[in-house]
């Protein structure tokens, strides 16, 4: 009787312990971080009054006679299972998703203390702490580098209030984007205008370079694409026939790859082939073939044949040609002796006609434009493709600027691929290392080529030195980063829309710390 009691009461007891760890649990259902527990119960070991024993000849084996002596709590376990995450209306306050442990310490760092509990806040030291006043353990920032070390040791969590830090002036810039590829665009920007001289000059009166008409573009952004003539006259490649009198006297207009063409053949602005071979096979010794390669060669070569009588008999002397600032080119006939008329039509090599869209866009140029007149005749737009990056950059002060990266196509090879060349400029008073006037302005500043894949291939890198002219640090050297050569991590070029992403650089202004977030990543940030 009193065994039996006896085992009641163990299981009584156990029971008690298992009933005790359960209200603990509930009574901790909001505690942030806690990790219910489970009681494990076993038996106790049994009394023994009688062992067993084995078959003896014809007589069988026998079970022993035990006595079980009832039940305790062998264990109480934690499970360590994810809980629940709430969202809450503090900003210090952070979560485990998974395994782990956030560390705290009573001691300095001495000693450890680890809590799934991310209740944390400042107190008035700037420490770190959770509800018991221990300081979380982890990584800051070093103070000379500005990066966080995670592979240093662990150490207090403590961010001085009112923590003041300096402007750090930019050095770096990584700028990530794709120049596109594609015979249609829809960023493009017309051709530099000429001044009264036949000068290039960009929209604010800065002297440029001309550009490569076979990679220009229409006024709709569609691609010239010109092929090249071979040397001498009416020798392949895609023009276009400009006449001033209905046909009988014309010019031919070739576009060439090879500038030396351009430099050496004939006379004058726009190499001049005399003799030319007409579009049935014929010679002519009315028509005289110019061979361009870039906008200046053109219009300097339609400015030649259309104002001097001694290559174009009939024609009227004294007509102008220039580029607008929209970049169409425009003919007048202001000084002209006669009345000017003219006719545009493409070159038909073995009876095709490949250029009809460049020849479309200088169409508009067809028409009589009296002598003496102020009236124009003007083609369409010729366009060259375009990018820009702008970026805000600081000065050792803190001031912000924003500089501007202009991309322009350059070239284009089917075997060594695409350049572009690009501008950097800042708005004035500032300074970049320009030429006077324009200290602002560095065009161009580099060139950026790109292989047959649309990987960089390579790019010149112009050294910038910054001045605000604002009181700042004068020559603050800024380098650009433009992705890795042969890499796609950077600058592109694939037959996709221009477009700009992930750009980013290095500078910040000075401030006082009016607040602080934590990331995703448990990264404490200050603002």
């Amino acid at each position: 009787m009193l065994k039996s009691l006896f085992s009641g009461v163990t299981g009584l007891q156990s029971h008690q312990i298992a009933m005790d760890v359960e209200s603990n649990n509930i009574a901790n259902v909001n505690t942030i971080g806690y990790k219910y527990s489970r009681a494990n119960f076993s038996d106790l070991l049994a009394q023994t009054n009688q062992i067993a024993t084995a078959p003896q000849g014809k007589l069988g084996g026998k079970n022993a006679v035990q006595i079980g002596l009832g039940t305790s709590v062998n264990s109480i376990t934690k499970i360590m299972s994810q809980g629940s995450i709430q969202n809450t209306d503090k900003n210090t306050d952070v979560a485990i998703q998974g395994d782990g442990f956030f560390i705290v310490s009573s001691d300095g760092g001495n000693t450890y203390k680890y809590s799934r509990s991310g209740d944390f806040k400042f107190d008035a030291a700037g420490n770190f702490v959770d509800n018991n006043g221990f300081i979380v353990q982890g990584w800051v920032r070093d103070k000379n580098t500005g990066l966080v070390d995670s592979t240093a040791p662990i150490s207090n969590i403590t961010i001085p209030p009112g923590l003041t830090t300096p402007a750090s002036a930019t050095t770096q810039m990584v700028v990530k984007a794709n120049l596109s590829a594609s015979t249609t665009i829809t960023q493009f920007s017309p051709t530099y205008e000429t001044d009264t001289t036949g000068a290039f000059i960009n929209t604010d009166g800065y002297p440029v370079t001309p550009e490569d008409m076979g990679v220009m573009f229409s006024a709709s952004g569609e691609a010239f694409s010109l092929t090249s003539a071979a040397a001498g006259p009416g020798t392949g490649g895609d023009g276009i026939f400009i006449s001033t009198d209905g046909g009988q006297t014309y010019a031919e207009f070739r576009y060439t790859s090879n500038i030396a063409d351009v430099t050496t053949t004939g006379t004058g602005a726009g190499g001049v082939a005399t003799s030319p071979t007409q579009t049935d096979g014929t010679a002519s010794t009315n028509a005289n073939v110019y061979y361009f390669n870039s906008t200046e060669d053109f219009r300097a070569a339609v400015a030649n044949w259309t104002s001097t009588n001694a290559l174009n008999p009939g024609a009227s002397a004294g007509a102008t040609v220039n580029y607008n600032a929209q970049g169409k080119l425009i003919v007048s006939n202001s000084a002209g002796a006669s009345d000017l008329s003219i006719a545009v039509a493409g070159i038909t090599d073995t009876n095709t006609v490949k250029n009809e869209i460049f020849t479309g866009n200088f169409s508009t140029l067809a028409g009589n434009i009296v002598a003496g007149s102020t009236s124009t005749k003007q083609s369409q737009a010729v366009n060259a493709a375009t990018h820009s990056v702008s970026m805000d950059i600081y000065d050792s002060l803190g001031s912000k600027h924003t500089l501007k990266i202009d991309f322009r196509k350059q070239s284009s090879n089917a075997t060594t691929g695409t350049s572009w060349s690009y501008s950097v400029s800042v708005p004035k008073p500032a300074d970049i290392g320009g030429v006077a006037p324009y200290q602002n302005i560095l065009n161009p500043a580099g060139v950026i080529s790109f292989d047959s894949t649309g990987a960089l291939a390579g790019y010149t890198i112009p050294a910038i030195d910054f001045t605000g002219n604002n009181g700042s640090k004068p020559n603050q050297s800024i380098s650009l980063d433009f992705g890795t050569i042969n890499g796609f991590d950077g600058i592109t070029s694939y037959d996709n829309e221009s477009s700009t992403g992930g750009n980013s650089q290095d500078g910040y202004a000075g401030g006082d710390l009016n607040g602080i977030r934590i990331d995703a990543s448990g990264t404490l940030i200050g603002s």
